[in-house]
């Protein structure tokens, strides 16, 4: 605590009211010696022309500032026409999807029109064929039919006539058949 006691022992004695005591122009009073010293800083400062060597490094960091200022606002004008070049482009190639959606909803829909009228040609046609197949079976049916009816009456008729006809008269049928068909030959 003693040793506490000596060193704020200085701090108790120097006080502003003893600081500036005797005459001012005199080298014993502190507020002379202070404004001396603050002339002379002032006359090294204005000798060392800092003053203007402020002032120029302020004037070009202003410049720089405008500079870049004016950079940003180019930069900023670059954009958006940047920007509104892009989004005119993407309108347009808005627009051209729409039109291609567009284009190809109508190919579908004429696709399918073509594809129906495709199938309605082909069922008719297949028809045609069926009904073609139909009267050829038909046809082929009756002529079936007739044949065997031919044949029956034929074996009908031949046995009638062999009933009836005597071998004289069977001879004489055969002898005529003959005679016609080598008229019919030559």
């Amino acid at each position: 605590m003693k040793k506490l006691s000596l060193l704020l022992l200085p701090l108790a004695v120097a006080q502003p009211a003893f600081a500036a005591s005797g005459p001012f122009f005199s080298l014993w009073n502190t507020n002379f010696i202070v404004t001396i010293a603050f002339i002379l800083f002032v006359g090294i400062v204005l000798w060392a022309k800092v003053p203007g060597t402020l002032g120029k490094m302020l004037d070009k960091r202003a410049d720089n500032i405008r500079g870049d200022l004016d950079e940003a606002r180019k930069l900023r004008d670059e954009a958006q026409a940047i920007l509104a070049s892009y989004e005119r482009k993407a309108r347009e190639v808005q627009g051209t999807a729409d039109e291609i959606v567009a284009a190809a909803k109508r190919d579908a829909e004429a696709a399918a029109e073509k594809a129906k009228e495709d199938l309605k040609v082909s069922i008719e046609r297949r028809l045609k064929a069926a009904d073609e197949q139909i009267a050829s079976a038909e046809a082929h049916a009756l002529k079936e039919v007739k044949d065997r009816a031919v044949s029956v009456a034929v074996a009908a008729a031949g046995e009638v006539l062999a009933k009836q006809l005597t071998a004289k008269d069977r001879a004489a049928m055969i002898d005529t058949s003959l005679g016609e068909v080598e008229q019919r030959l030559n």
